[in-house]
């Protein structure tokens, strides 16, 4: 059912949110002549807990606050998230859940744990289950932002910048592709230089008041990602199996954190109602991540933006 941006009808969009990401970076998904245009369609983007702005370690009071927050996992996110769409405006179905990244594991538990309400999912760039390599990853970020001069086992008073700038040049190596630097495709986004733009991009990003002890609550909850951990479940195959929604699973063609290859893993235990359609290009993970000062109609925001509007126009899993 499709539904403006009033009273919310009985469906909706839900769009999740990355870890490092707060609900107005979505705005290159979201638009008048997109598929998720708000005149005809009721698009929710909650935030993450841990991202700063929902519920997180660096605006929790005592004695919750700070390292005490207590670890969160995907399926709170989606419970949350659940209470929100059922409670607050009163949904019984949603038309389509997407999401990049942490999003995209998000999309992948709304299935598994709500399969009577999703009736199209679209994760792009992300992941039902964290692999052991992508683990290595995150354990690297960690021990970078830990060990870092005024970390102080999570109690620092200032937040500790050497800890937050290696923690910068650590995703650095990781969120584009090789390819992607061997292009210089960094200069589409105003960058002179390689340098300049590892500082103004990477460093400049995770400097702009990202709280250490929120990534690190937010990269334990990417750590456990798993919809196999899911209460009924024994194995995450078993969990794939149980989505019911139609669903088009979209890996970017050289995403160092989820290639595609990991995704027709998925895609093989998810049944008969599932595509996979890998972004080809050279952006890596950010080909669904819609990069601060890349052009918003480049060819992977048409690309996913096409999927989402197949979805939608045809026919619902349940």
């Amino acid at each position: 059912m499709r539904t403006r941006c009033g009273p919310p009808s009985r469906a909706g969009c839900l769009t999740c949110r990355d870890d490092r990401f707060r609900h107005w970076d979505n705005e290159w998904l979201i638009g008048e002549g997109r598929a998720l245009d708000p005149a005809r369609w009721f698009v929710i983007v909650p935030n993450m807990l841990g991202n700063g702005l929902s519920s997180s370690p660096s605006n929790t009071p005592a004695p919750d606050s700070g390292p005490s927050f207590p670890p969160i996992r995907v399926t709170d996110n989606v419970e949350a998230q659940h209470r929100l769409v059922t409670e607050v405006f009163g949904l019984e179905r949603l038309a389509l859940v997407l999401g990049w990244s942490m999003g995209a594991g998000q999309t992948y538990q709304w299935a598994v744990s709500h399969p009577e309400m999703v009736e199209r999912m679209l994760p792009f760039c992300g992941s039902p289950r964290t692999a052991p390599h992508n683990r290595v990853f995150l354990d690297s970020l960690r021990a970078a932002l830990t060990a870092s001069a005024g970390f102080d086992g999570g109690r620092y008073g200032v937040p500790p910048d050497r800890g937050l700038r290696a923690f910068a040049r650590i995703y650095a190596g990781w969120g584009f592709s090789q390819a992607f630097y061997w292009d210089e495709c960094w200069r589409e986004l105003g960058y002179t230089s390689l340098e300049d733009f590892v500082v103004g991009f990477w460093e400049g990003f995770f400097l702009d008041g990202r709280d250490p002890n929120n990534l690190l609550t937010m990269l334990d909850t990417w750590w456990h990602g798993d919809v196999g951990a899911t209460p009924g479940f024994d194995s995450t195959e078993q969990a794939l199996a149980s989505i019911r929604a139609r669903a088009i699973v979209m890996p970017a063609e050289k995403d160092l954190y989820f290639p595609p290859e990991d995704e027709a893993w998925a895609v093989s235990h998810m049944g008969g109602g599932a595509e996979l359609r890998v972004i080809p290009g050279v952006w890596g993970h950010f080909a669904g991540g819609g990069a601060p000062g890349r052009a918003p109609d480049n060819a992977d925001t048409t690309f996913i933006d096409a999927a989402a509007a197949e979805l939608l126009a045809g026919p619902s899993g349940i």
